[in-house]
């Protein structure tokens, strides 16, 4: 499950925001026994893409839970966001 998640998680958002960077690591196994692992998995998401420029880290956030959608819902858990624009790296 969670390669097809990180897969669903990578064609979403490169189609949404051309990122020039994008990394989703699976983290679910540090989570283990944890009530909502079983329900969906733990990802780390590094992203860097011009459409996050002027934006702070809320409407980022925003932003990647809109494109992510039932993924948050079901094969998503918990996901940590490092979402940055071009000139922040």
């Amino acid at each position: 499950m969670s390669a097809e998640t990180v897969e669903l998680l990578r064609q979403r958002l490169t189609a949404a925001l051309t990122p020039q960077t994008l990394r989703i690591e699976d983290e679910s196994q540090r989570h283990t026994g944890h009530a909502g692992a079983k329900e969906g998995g733990h990802y780390k998401l590094v992203i860097v893409a011009e459409a996050f420029a002027g934006k702070n880290t809320v409407a980022r956030h925003r932003l990647i839970y809109d494109i992510a959608n039932e993924l948050m819902r079901g094969k998503i858990h918990a996901l940590a966001i490092h979402a940055r624009a071009p000139g922040e790296v």
